[in-house]
């Protein structure tokens, strides 16, 4: 027999459902992803830590779960809102159900609700708070609501980061490249080590001075949760690097801090981009690329006009929101969008050879 659950939105909106996923309560910022597969993904994307994912896929669960998708060592969501979910899955390489994976990672979660709904909801409100629960009732629900803090100044990197540094890849690869983990992708790796490049993955609060011991010969700024502005510390570690001119990169957070170091400022957006086509354009090229997308900030054009040093490199083609910066008097660019887009397209990979060549370049590195 099934079991009843809420899910309450800040501003009172009241849906009853089906509890999926671990029993229990859970709050975070609400937010949707448009993808249509890669659930595994999404969930263990740090990026999303403190957050409740809106599938807007009407089927999830219907393929279960492989340890090979994981975009880091678990679910990172606060939790997850379905349309239809379902306990048995047809891949034949999947060996686990996604009710026995939320379940043995704690995520709670809410099924039977009218997702496109609550998406045209959000897309009109703008991300907010909300609840689930199966142990509560509404007006317990109305004062737990309250405790969630607001995404708006809120640090999570520190929490989703690596505790000790660790290597990944080929010590006899030609690039050994220095990764910033403010909540990095396990696919951002790959598409580095595939590049020959041999990474050591510092956790979120290293000082430049401490990496470069290691005598990497680029940097790469990750992805991760949060508000940027208040991200103190990271935005001291990027302006070093930038001072010492080493060749760097920046993906998502990494790419807002990057902003952020060069004088530029961040906003809240209203809900956000997150889903897996959503069209940009190179500035450079002329060309058009469908990116993976997932964030809820994104950098202010206020301050370009007056940064003559800061080139805005890309923009999205629905909102002209900016997507891709690089600084003309360093070795330094950096895009909003997800290039290893794993779930996603792979328009992008290409940065990542641009980076290794911007690397080669700076350093005189001579493949093998």
């Amino acid at each position: 027999m099934s079991t009843k659950a809420y899910l309450l939105l800040a501003d009172g909106l009241l849906l009853e459902g089906k509890a999926i996923g671990k029993r229990g309560t859970s709050g975070g910022e609400i937010c949707f992803n448009t993808g249509m597969t890669g659930y595994q993904e999404i969930y263990t994307d740090p990026s999303y830590y403190g957050q409740i994912i809106v599938n807007t896929t009407a089927h999830i669960g219907n393929y279960g779960t492989v340890v090979d998708e994981q975009e880091s060592a678990s679910p990172k969501i606060s939790g997850i809102v379905v349309n239809e979910f379902s306990d048995e899955f047809s891949r034949k390489t999947a060996k686990e159900s996604l009710q026995a994976y939320l379940e043995k990672n704690g995520v709670v979660g809410i099924a039977d609700l009218d997702t496109r709904m609550l998406v045209r909801y959000i897309r009109s409100k703008g991300a907010m708070n909300a609840l689930i629960s199966s142990e509560l009732t509404p007006e317990q629900m109305k004062a737990e609501i309250k405790k969630v803090p607001s995404m708006d100044g809120l640090e999570l990197s520190s929490i989703v980061s690596t505790k000790a540094p660790y290597f990944a890849g080929n010590s006899n690869a030609s690039i050994k490249i220095a990764a910033l983990d403010l909540g990095i992708k396990t696919n951002i790796l790959r598409n580095l080590i595939s590049r020959d490049c041999y990474v050591q993955v510092f956790p979120a609060k290293t000082s430049f001075t401490e990496m470069e011991k290691w005598g990497p010969h680029g940097y790469f700024i990750s992805n991760g949760p949060g508000d940027p502005s208040v991200m103190d510390y990271a935005i001291k570690t990027v302006k070093e690097i930038l001072a010492a001119d080493k060749p760097t990169f920046g993906i998502c957070l990494g790419h807002q801090l990057l902003a952020l170091a060069a004088g530029l400022s961040t906003y809240k957006m209203h809900h956000g981009h997150r889903g897996l086509n959503h069209p940009v354009k190179n500035l450079i090229t002329g060309l058009g690329e469908m990116t993976s997308q997932n964030h809820g900030f994104a950098v202010s054009e206020k301050e370009i006009e007056k940064n003559p040093n800061v080139e805005v490199t890309h923009l999205h083609l629905n909102d002209n929101t900016i997507m891709g910066i690089r600084l003309k008097n360093k070795k330094a660019f950096s895009v909003q969008y997800h290039p290893e887009a794993s779930p996603g397209p792979h328009d992008s990979r290409y940065l990542f050879d641009q980076f290794v060549e911007l690397v080669k370049e700076g350093n005189m590195v001579s493949a093998h």
